[in-house]
């Protein structure tokens, strides 16, 4: 789910899309543990799902302004900071978000996401190089503007 946030989903989103991607690799089951890198499989089956969700357009959801009674655990403490992250991944690119998350939160290999996205591997690192150059140029990551 939280690879899915990093992303450029919504929380909900999130949860929907790491859902999806869960139930696709049950019935998949026998071909996941057949993958020589598990957690690269996993991954290109989440881009799948995110991918396909982004395409399709869904007409069921109907923004509302009450919110449904319940409670939640009180994560104040690092909101700014995962809202500093979330704006600075999103003003990457799609194709340097996507490396940047599978190398430093998944931690997938410069190969295996290659082998994940279809790329080559040097398209992989420059990606990498002009999302990590985005990142460190990024006021939202700006030491000192952090909680």
């Amino acid at each position: 789910m939280r690879s899915a946030v990093l992303l450029g989903c919504s929380v909900p989103e999130a949860e929907d899309l790491a859902q999806t991607a869960l139930e696709r690799c049950y019935v998949k089951w026998a071909q996941v543990q057949r993958a020589e890198h598990r957690d690269a499989y996993v991954a290109q089956v989440l881009l799948n799902c995110l991918r396909q969700s982004r395409r399709r357009r869904w007409w069921n959801e109907q923004p509302t302004a009450d919110l449904p009674e319940g409670t939640t655990p009180d994560v104040t403490d690092r909101v700014g900071e995962l809202d500093a992250v979330r704006r600075a991944l999103g003003s990457l690119s799609a194709g340097q978000r996507e490396v940047v998350v599978l190398r430093y939160y998944v931690h997938l290999t410069e190969q295996q996401i290659a082998e994940t996205l279809g790329i080559a591997q040097g398209t992989v690192k420059s990606r990498l190089a002009r999302g990590l150059a985005t990142l460190s140029a990024s006021t939202d990551l700006a030491e000192g503007q952090l909680p």
